[in-house]
């Protein structure tokens, strides 16, 4: 039983793309207990990723039922819920609520020789949405997935009623209630200004006629609805408990992190990683790069985003760290013996410089290329696995830094969330390589506690959301730049924005590319 309990308590739910996340929170914002359950993702073809829509609230229930039960939580203690969930996507259902179809996620590139034509068609294209949306589009955006079944299914568009997104399916499921927020309806794409769907944009995609199936949009920090007696059967909840409308994971993760105030950056170091800063106004800058998202209070989150994060350890572990692996027993004991071993290398890696180009998709910031790949650079035959492996740990760093560096708005600080903020180690690094001080918050799960803090807000808890997070944000660590390793790390930045424009030519001839 878990003691000094307040006496209302707020439940978050985080339905990420493969895993949902649960999780209890008091009055100060500490997080008191968490529940994780995955979710199958299927690829019927190649480059698709789609889920069953209601296998993702069965597991979103019985997450919900676990936490009460193994917690020991008494359902009258939640005073309402609040909702987060994977962005854009297609999640399609009847007039009965009911399914159409499996969800089309938001990495599914079914959608790209779609786009291909339409650009041919229309060389601005890409920039139409840009100038309207703030963001570069993904394949998995909902108007061109739309398009997509519009061409390919039009049996599944005459079936639907409502076209949802994650976690509005499960506030459907919770409720009864159909409703977007404005952090997802300027990303499917829509209008950034006016944070709100766009005429124009249903235009160019040939939506016109399915613009019924866009539901009403709701601010992200009020209610829409309640729980009802069939959802308290299934998650183990108090039947007329509100829930909170929420918002998209990127903004709610950024509002779990503090990130509410202009000027606040944040990064989300995981397997991407998303650089962000608050602005008091939509940012477009730099064209045609990088992503914005809606916040509550009339704020608004730039984002630039590198395509290969802690992928980037994960693969250095599985190619050249075999011993290691044999000799944990934990992921802790893992990475502890990785970071003494880079840890035997110098500042700098002794001169090896690692570009973290390893996705297939290439590079997004600080400019797009789909033929970029990662390097090492500077080996001599005195170099080490230690020298790589540290390597790696500052590629990253370096990576974030490009993310901020063409941000039109100076950062104060960087708050940092994600796998990767787990390390002491690679957070003193992102410290020295930006120049800016890494703060590391209290708790794991930013995405639930900013969907808790949007259900307090609506609950007249906090008159705001700034108010909500400056009464229950907690710094646990704080990383402040070394002087002298910034100095070195300067020097290694100049450098890798040279390799990253003067490799530009040889990955794309290597790809066939002019």
């Amino acid at each position: 039983m878990i003691a000094s309990l307040a006496s209302d308590l707020l439940l978050g739910v985080d339905a990420g793309t493969s895993m949902v996340k649960v999780a209890i929170f008091d009055r100060a914002g500490r997080e008191l207990a968490v529940a994780r359950r995955r979710t199958p993702v299927e690829t019927p073809q190649p480059g698709w990723s789609e889920t069953d829509m209601n296998v993702v609230w069965e597991v979103t229930a019985t997450a919900i039922r676990a936490l009460l039960a193994e917690h020991r939580f008494a359902p009258e203690r939640i005073v309402g819920v609040g909702l987060t969930g994977n962005m854009v996507g297609a999640w399609l259902i009847d007039a009965q609520g009911r399914p159409v179809r499996k969800a089309i996620l938001w990495n599914d590139g079914r959608t790209q020789p779609l786009i291909d034509r339409l650009l041919a068609d229309m060389p601005d294209f890409m920039t139409r949405v840009f100038y309207t949306s703030g963001s570069v589009m993904q394949q998995g955006c909902t108007l061109p997935l739309l398009r997509w079944l519009a061409e390919n299914e039009p049996e599944t568009l005459a079936r639907a009623a409502y076209v949802l997104c994650c976690k509005d399916w499960i506030a459907y499921k919770l409720t009864g209630c159909v409703q977007l927020d404005p952090t997802e309806a300027s990303v499917l794409p829509g209008d950034a200004r006016a944070r709100s769907y766009s005429d124009a944009m249903f235009s160019l995609f040939g939506l016109d006629e399915h613009r019924h199936l866009f539901p009403r949009l709701a601010p992200s920090e009020s209610v829409a609805g309640v729980v009802t007696a069939q959802a308290a059967e299934q998650t183990g909840l108090r039947p007329g408990i509100p829930v909170a409308v929420g918002a998209g994971d990127v903004p709610a993760s950024a509002i779990g992190l503090g990130a509410v105030t202009p000027g606040v950056g944040c990064t989300l170091l995981g397997t991407n990683i998303l650089n962000c800063v608050v602005t008091p106004a939509p940012v477009f800058e730099p064209i045609e790069v990088g992503l914005l998202f809606c916040l509550p209070g009339e704020r608004w989150l730039r984002a630039m985003v590198n395509v290969a994060g802690t992928t980037c350890l994960d693969w250095f572990i599985a190619q050249f760290c075999a011993v290691e692996q044999a000799n944990s027993r934990t992921p802790a004991e893992l990475f502890g013996m990785l970071e003494r071993l880079a840890g035997n290398s110098a500042i700098g890696a002794n001169g090896v410089l690692f570009l973290p180009y390893l996705s297939p998709l290439g590079i997004t910031t600080p400019y797009f290329e789909p033929a970029a790949r990662a390097e090492f650079f500077g080996l001599t035959d005195r170099h080490t696995r230690a020298d790589l492996l540290r390597a790696v740990y500052e590629g990253v760093a370096l990576s974030i830094r490009d993310g901020f560096a063409i941000m039109p708005q100076e950062v104060n600080e960087i708050r940092l969330a994600g796998g990767g903020a787990k390390s002491a180690f690679w957070s003193q690094i992102i410290a020295n390589c930006t120049g800016k001080n890494v703060l590391i918050l209290s708790g794991t799960e930013f995405g639930a506690r900013g969907a808790a803090l949007l259900a307090g807000v609506a609950l007249g808890w906090w008159s705001s959301l700034s108010d909500a997070v400056q009464e229950t944000v907690a710094i646990a660590r704080r990383f402040e730049p070394d002087p002298e390793a910034c100095a070195i790390y300067d020097r290694m930045y100049v450098v890798y924005q040279m390799l990253q424009r003067d490799l530009r030519p040889a990955w794309r001839a290597a790809r066939g590319r002019t």
